[in-house]
């Protein structure tokens, strides 16, 4: 069976699932394999449950006519994706992608374009090879905007994800030192987000939004087209931006040339997210957002999923920014943490992944900046354990728990930052 012929059957039934137990009522199961598990086995189940076709590699489990046999299920799901895609030329799509605040970024923007049209955007942290696909297979109608994260670990990810979104613009947020066991340099890095701006080079999309006040994407975007954000003073901005206060929230103005100022009261923690605002006000700009509802948007937006989230849990006010960890996120999580004032300061620090020879030096790095502080520091991890230190060290975030459950905090304004696989995202309702 072609593309198109499937294609025929999804627009049939438009809900896509790669999870038997998840079946929703004539949709389409997609028998995706992973190291554990083969998705082959649970199609039957699927179509039991509520599904009405299962795509399937495995003929020998295509006992009816409700299943479709396919060379590769996973090639499949991605190829089908970029047909959908492809049937939507009206739509804007704008691809995300960066080392850090990527997802904030991504949301942010859609905060701000769903004041003036339809927007669909990628949930969650749906930016790999598998979620990208799930994405555009969920936009509606040849019109409105699709904004689409994409992340990478390896080189040659972003271009393949490219290449499956067909985006009309880029965005990347930054390029910072994450990954490098995969990327093997911050060069690595460097040249692998750089893989979206190649793309809409090479085929000669819209443009970029271009970070001004990043001399590494200046650098890496040259001469090719861009709508230009950054910092008060960034060289060639067509809006700049500046903190106006961080205590805990932020408080940002932006302005263009010859314009007055804008002020916005945020509910995001971290004076380093004026990077991911100023993007969204670029983006807003470019597509004809009234200043006063890009304000409207910033500032009712409220994040979620531990990143960048301030709480107050009655016994201690938490920044919780414990999705994920590594130097360049570290170091500005820790800078801003610094600038709030509170009598009693507390970090808890989970370990950085995935740095590869970097580690031990990256995270020696993160012990003397947070010595410098006037917050007392717990450490948690094998990588921290390794470091010179004076402060408490912990196996993993089990003890952190037994610790909090023996001597109770509070008082204390506590940063918790660290990988995802630290599992810090535990600690709040300790705290």
């Amino acid at each position: 069976m072609n593309i198109e012929e499937l294609y025929t059957i999804f627009c049939q039934h438009p809900v896509v699932t790669t999870d038997s137990r998840r079946t929703p009522q004539g949709s389409m199961f997609f028998a995706l394999k992973g190291d554990r598990f083969d998705g082959n086995q649970y199609a039957l189940g699927a179509l039991e449950a509520g599904c009405a076709v299962a795509v399937v590699d495995d003929p020998a489990v295509a006992v009816d006519k409700r299943f479709v046999v396919v060379d590769d299920v996973l090639q499949t799901l991605q190829q089908l994706a970029h047909y959908h895609r492809e049937q939507m030329p009206g739509k804007m799509i704008i691809q995300v992608t960066g080392t850090n605040g990527k997802t904030t970024t991504k949301e942010l923007i859609a905060a701000v374009l769903s004041q003036v049209a339809p927007v669909q955007w990628t949930q969650g942290n749906l930016n790999n090879h598998i979620g990208v696909p799930l994405t555009l297979l969920t936009l509606e109608d040849d019109n409105g905007f699709g904004i689409i994260e994409t992340g990478a670990n390896h080189p040659g990810e972003i271009a393949f994800l490219a290449n499956i979104v067909d985006p009309d613009m880029g965005l990347i947020t930054n390029v910072g030192r994450a990954h490098l066991e995969g990327f093997g340099s911050f060069e690595g890095v460097k040249k692998t987000k750089g893989e979206l701006y190649d793309y809409i080079r090479r085929e000669n999309r819209i443009g970029i939004f271009l970070n001004a006040s990043e001399p590494d994407l200046v650098e890496m975007a040259g001469d090719m087209p861009a709508v230009r954000y950054g910092l008060t003073g960034a060289s060639g901005a067509e809006v700049w931006g500046e903190v106006v206060e961080c205590n805990p929230f932020v408080k940002f103005r932006y302005r263009q040339e010859h314009t007055s100022w804008h002020t916005v009261q945020t509910h995001l923690i971290g004076a380093y997210n004026i990077h991911n605002l100023m993007a969204a006000v670029a983006v807003g700009m470019q597509f004809g957002v009234p200043f006063s509802l890009i304000n409207e948007a910033l500032s009712d937006y409220q994040p979620t999923n531990n990143r960048s989230e301030f709480r107050d849990t009655g016994r201690n006010r938490l920044v919780i920014d414990a999705y994920n960890a590594n130097p360049t996120s570290m170091a500005a999580a820790l800078d801003n943490f610094s600038r709030i004032k509170a009598d009693q300061k507390m970090m808890i620090l989970g370990d950085m992944r995935e740095l590869g020879a970097d580690s031990a030096q990256e995270h020696q790095r993160v012990v003397d900046m947070a010595r410098e502080s006037d917050a007392e520091v717990w450490l948690v991890g094998d990588n921290f354990a390794h470091t010179q230190n004076d402060c408490r060290l912990f196996a993993d975030v089990e003890a952190v728990k037994e610790e909090l459950k023996q001597h109770p905090l509070e008082g204390y304004t506590i940063l918790i930052k660290g990988s995802n696989g630290t599992r810090l995202f535990q600690l709040p309702e300790f705290l």
